[in-house]
């Protein structure tokens, strides 16, 4: 469903020091995740049968994935409210939430004590189909698949239009060394191209069927997300148990999805000194306080029902956690009201970040913080847990800065200032807009 000329390729180095910066603390946390499978996952993590999740499905599946539905909130907006004008966003938000329910669906295999077991997944007859982590298990694995479907066309595009520079700068180290056939290569490499070309329009007009259930499967298992919860009446703290849970994770994620995606844009315009999409980003800025909106009601209405709001107001430990995360969302949705604020790129980040954070935090609240297993139990995430969780971060940031440097991704600059007809422009260098400039010069 995209338009190739909407996207562009970031050009520049690959290896660059960031890289290899990530890419020590990639290998940092993955360290960990061998100690874990070599002795057990007592040796890494604090766990216990009081606490049987952790930091690790709190964060990279609870929390990892409402951080990664940027891509589901675009989708939303693109192709259900027909917001057309958002389009070119959407591949890099789909990338970012690619990678997020896939790294999410990694780090279960973690978490499981018994992981040689996960098979039974894959045998229908071991099923059990009225649970909510199936449900959830199912869907995850599903939209991750429908993600890389949606990211397809990015590669064929790529591969379309490449000059395959890497590749003949390899055949020419080779060259003298093995001295390989160059017409042979040439001509395998011409039939990828062809075969690329006639497989992506093909695709394109398929492609909808999975966007309907790339939008559909989120709607599921995030709503079951917050329905793992409703057995722990006696465990989960009042102030965040109620039967609305499903529909406040849904709501949560919702806001979550077009914060994170707002940050991303900001986070690599500035990264790669492209220029602000201030236009879009306002945009998106402009519906978040309405969901928002929809998610206090729903919050507040119910502790007035069940006669929980004076607990929040206690300033106790609990009492200070719900005041935090409420008014974290409730402060960057203030910001965004304002039409001043939302275009400014420095606002819009604090108050993006504002609301991811809030609503993280909301997440930590109902599957960490708020849930009280009894006496005798405490938690709290060794240092191995926590450099598997930082190590997955920094490998969902590595792979995204590599396949923007791969693959069209980013919005094209200059599409769109002919009426849409503009040629595709050349690939953004990094040293190209001052990205540093626009941040300040927007204020």
């Amino acid at each position: 469903m995209a338009h190739s000329e909407e996207f562009q390729k970031l050009e520049g180095r690959i290896f660059t020091k960031s890289f290899f910066i990530l890419l020590a603390v990639v290998l940092t946390g993955f360290f960990f995740v061998g100690v874990r499978f070599v002795k057990g996952i007592g040796a890494v993590s604090n766990m216990s049968d009081g606490y049987p999740w952790g930091i690790w499905i709190t964060y990279d599946v609870a929390t990892g994935t409402a951080i990664a539905c940027g891509g589901y909130a675009v989708a939303i907006l693109v192709y259900i409210r027909n917001r057309m004008q958002y389009h070119p966003i959407i591949r890099s938000a789909i990338l970012t939430s690619m990678f997020g329910y896939g790294l999410a669906g990694f780090s279960v295999m973690v978490d499981l004590g018994r992981p040689w077991n996960a098979y039974n997944f894959f045998v229908p007859r071991q099923w059990q189909a009225n649970s909510a982590m199936f449900e959830v298990a199912l869907c995850v694995m599903a939209y991750s698949t429908v993600l890389m479907i949606e990211f397809i066309p990015a590669i064929l595009t790529s591969i379309e239009n490449s000059k395959w520079t890497r590749m003949n700068a390899i055949r020419n180290w080779l060259h003298p060394r093995i001295a390989p056939d160059q017409k042979t290569m040439e001509d395998k490499l011409e039939m990828v191209r062809l075969g690329a070309a006639w497989l992506n329009p093909r695709l394109n007009k398929v492609l909808i069927f999975f966007i309907v259930l790339g939008i559909t499967l989120p709607t599921m298992h995030q709503s079951s997300l917050g329905s793992l919860l409703l057995i722990a009446s006696t465990k989960l703290h009042p102030l965040w148990h109620t039967g609305f849970l499903p529909l406040l994770f849904l709501l949560n994620c919702i806001f979550i999805g077009y914060s994170i995606a707002i940050l991303e844009s900001l986070i690599s315009s500035y990264a790669f000194k492209r220029p602000f999409e201030i236009k879009e980003l306002s945009g998106l800025a402009g519906l978040i306080p309405y969901v928002t909106v929809i998610w206090f009601s729903v919050m507040v209405g119910d502790l007035i029902y069940r006669g929980q709001l004076a607990a929040a107001f206690k300033f106790d430990f609990y009492s200070r956690y719900f005041l935090s995360d409420f008014l974290l969302v409730a402060i960057g949705s203030l910001f965004m009201f304002s039409g001043k604020l939302r275009r400014s790129p420095r606002w819009l980040f604090i108050s993006a970040a504002m609301i991811v954070f809030g609503g993280a935090l909301y997440r930590f609240n109902v599957y960490l913080i708020g849930f009280n297993p009894g006496k005798g139990w405490r938690y709290f995430p060794s240092f191995a847990e926590v450099m598997i969780t930082v190590g997955i971060v920094a490998l969902e940031i590595l792979a995204y800065k590599v396949f923007v440097a791969l693959f069209p991704v980013l919005p094209n600059t200059s599409h769109g200032k002919s009426h849409g007809h503009a040629p595709a422009a050349e690939p953004v260098k990094e040293a190209g807009y001052a990205g540093a400039a626009a941040l300040n010069t927007h204020n």
